[in-house]
């Protein structure tokens, strides 16, 4: 238990490709995904994970058929609505990273209201990355360090990574340990680009609908069975 990551993140990609194999439509797809996100929020609290960040919905979304969008928008308030009582069970605190102005009404009151209720608990901290991009994240961070050089709060000199860090949406998250990517694509996609700097990469070609809690320990072996040695030698690290 003691070689387990402290902080997963997961790509959850395959949905529409489900679907379409299924011959039903994209919703569907992401009607079943629901269902492996409540499987795999429950049984990482089970394996002690402390932190768990999912990729929701990426800035990129937004070029999807408005119709998918939409609906996707109100498979998210109805799956914090209906998760709501599981989350407060198993001691889950909710939060939120990303662009959440860019996000409908109803989606940002249902989950502010979800946070606000959760905030207390002491358990795994699950996190949802909505309206998120990491480049949107660093530009913005770039762009408030900025703010505050030019306006004398900060000097130049005093600009070092703990400040970069502290201007993300992502500043409350350790660094990502492992990061899992399902559909066998083997790419980031603009996901939380600072904190996976050193993270270790899981790729299955399992499409997330798919994807259950016996995915998510193959992925955890697979990751107490490899070296991170953070740019030093196994030989360093074993004297």
């Amino acid at each position: 238990m003691n070689k387990l990551p402290k902080h997963v993140a997961i790509i959850m990609d395959g949905n529409g490709r489900w679907a379409n194999l299924q011959g039903k439509n994209r919703v569907s797809g992401h009607q079943q995904g629901a269902k492996s996100v409540r499987e795999v929020v429950e049984e990482a609290v089970k394996m002690e994970i402390e932190f768990l960040t999912l990729y929701a919905f990426s800035t990129d979304n937004w070029s999807r058929p408005k119709e998918e969008v939409s609906l996707l928008m109100k498979l998210l308030v109805n799956s914090l609505k209906k998760e709501f009582k599981r989350l407060i069970k198993n001691n889950i605190r909710l939060q939120s990273i990303g662009n959440m102005d860019g996000l409908p009404n109803p989606v940002k009151e249902e989950l502010t209201y979800v946070i606000e209720k959760t905030k207390n608990n002491t358990g795994m901290v699950l996190t949802l990355a909505l309206n998120y991009g990491g480049k949107e994240e660093l530009t913005a961070a770039v762009k408030a360090i900025a703010f505050k050089v030019k306006n004398s709060i900060i000097s130049p000199e005093k600009v070092d990574q703990s400040t970069i860090i502290e201007h993300l949406y992502t500043q409350n998250l350790p660094a990502v340990d492992l990061l899992i990517r399902t559909s066998g694509e083997e790419r980031i996609s603009n996901f939380l680009l600072w904190h996976i700097a050193y993270a270790e990469l899981y790729f299955t070609k399992t499409l997330w609908p798919d994807f259950k809690k016996e995915d998510l320990q193959k992925a955890l072996v697979d990751y107490t069975k490899r070296e991170r040695r953070f740019g030093k030698t196994s030989e360093q690290l074993t004297s």
